[in-house]
């Protein structure tokens, strides 16, 4: 059986000096429901560093474990941490097994990591991830383009347009915020 569900959002704005990351709270099996209030983004490193995973539960949190470890270790460095980081998670025999994304955002940029090694700052300042992670970037593209929404405000608005077409995001959306 495999557990999926997740949408995440993450949005950061230099010229604001603000990032926020959105997530729907659905945690499904199969075609069963198992949570709908699943809390899948997390505020790390003393509040300056926000992370959403997408993946399995218990792997996503021990990347997070190990991600504040690799902030501590590295002096807050965003960059640096996550290259660590997936250095750790491609080679070491266990962690190369667990099943996730993360989007990380604060002060250095906003970047995706995955476990076959990327680390990706995106151009626009913008990524999606999971089941609905491309209806919400779609959605949250449009929106910036076209409104002049805060950036917290697009992130709900397109993850409710995302739990509207993908049957593995609900509309019990999180957003937390940084600033700096």
């Amino acid at each position: 059986m495999k557990i999926h569900g997740t949408t995440i959002l993450a949005i950061r704005s230099e010229q604001e000096r603000w990032a926020v990351i959105a997530a729907d709270g659905q945690a499904t099996m199969n075609n069963q429901i198992l949570k709908s209030t699943t809390r899948k983004v997390r505020k790390l490193f003393d509040n300056q560093i926000l992370v959403g995973f997408a993946g399995a539960t218990a792997d996503s949190i021990t990347l997070f474990e190990r991600f504040e470890a690799k902030l501590k270790e590295y002096g807050g460095n965003l960059k640096r941490a996550a290259v660590e980081l997936t250095k750790d998670w491609r080679t070491d025999r266990v962690l190369r097994r667990l099943e996730a994304l993360m989007a990380v955002a604060g002060r250095e940029g906003l970047l995706l990591i995955s476990g076959t090694g990327d680390v990706i700052e995106p151009d626009d300042e913008l990524v999606g991830l999971g089941s609905g992670g491309a209806y919400a970037l779609a959605a949250a593209k449009a929106l910036r383009q076209e409104t002049k929404l805060s950036i917290a405000e697009v992130a709900e608005k397109s993850l409710r347009i995302a739990s509207s077409i993908d049957v593995y995001t609900n509309d019990k959306i999180i957003v937390e915020e940084l600033k700096w």
